[in-house]
């Protein structure tokens, strides 16, 4: 007689979807770990009450996104892809020896870093920027957009925003890369960032996003917005990063109580 399944159904997103969406949170929670046998498509079968071809679309899902690969004659494991840990508190800091403090930080962790330079310009402040700055909504700020990647895979989408009465006619309006970073160029126009408040979110792509990142299904994006200041708590920087979500994971530390 055969077990029925005991996996929920939760009646809206695809079977494939949702055995997908567990499974992935197995990897990501480290239940499951690089070089482990995810469970044979017979178990699968049995457990979610679903055909061989659901749970290979499942699977093919999670290889996608490079959490899995088929092993011929031995089936699908977890790769050694994990997601990159990034401090909620981290904000780059001015180094003459490492020009490029983002790039500098991942090859500590044996990943290859790059960065295009996508737009700089001005523009009009969306509204999170203009109430940061204190502006109008569509004042005109100073952009600049770029995009990230890791090992040659694109990870990140950065729009940097500053006031023009700051940025216009300096290096952060230039378009080309900064060596040193926006913070070398803050100090040396007299605004040195001090701190950084970061709210963090997460949503589905935007079109611009999704093909830029080109994430391989409707993947959830980390949306952090970051505002830094500079002397007398002034807002000077209000950055938006959008990461792709199998990606990355947010560490926060909280102080010690008193």
């Amino acid at each position: 007689m055969n077990q029925p399944h005991t996996a929920q159904d939760d009646g809206v997103r695809q079977r494939q979807q949702q055995i997908a969406a567990n499974l992935r949170a197995l990897i990501l929670s480290g239940d499951l770990r690089p070089g482990d046998r995810v469970p044979s498509t017979s178990d699968l079968v049995a457990e979610y009450g679903v055909t061989d071809k659901t749970v290979q679309r499942a699977l093919a899902i999670l290889k996608a996104e490079r959490f899995v690969e088929g092993q011929k004659g031995r089936g699908v494991f977890v790769t050694t892809q994990v997601p990159t840990v990034v401090r909620a508190s981290h904000y780059p800091v001015t180094s003459s020896e490492e020009p490029y403090a983002w790039i500098a930080d991942n090859a500590s962790r044996g990943r290859a870093g790059s960065i295009v330079l996508l737009h700089v310009g001005e523009v009009p402040a969306p509204a999170q920027v203009a109430a940061a700055f204190d502006l109008e909504i569509g004042t005109p700020v100073t952009v600049r957009h770029q995009l990230l990647s890791l090992d040659g895979e694109p990870v990140e989408l950065v729009w940097s925003y500053y006031p023009s009465n700051v940025a216009r006619g300096t290096r952060l309006a230039e378009a080309r890369k900064i060596r040193g970073g926006t913070p070398a160029v803050l100090s040396e126009l007299g605004y040195p960032p001090h701190h950084a408040i970061d709210q963090v979110s997460a949503r589905l792509a935007t079109v611009e996003e999704f093909i830029a990142l080109r994430l391989p299904q409707d993947m959830p994006v980390l949306r952090q917005l970051r505002v830094v200041f500079t002397d007398d708590d002034r807002p000077i920087e209000v950055t938006v990063m959008v990461k792709a979500g199998q990606h990355f994971e947010v560490r926060y530390a909280l102080p010690k109580p008193e």
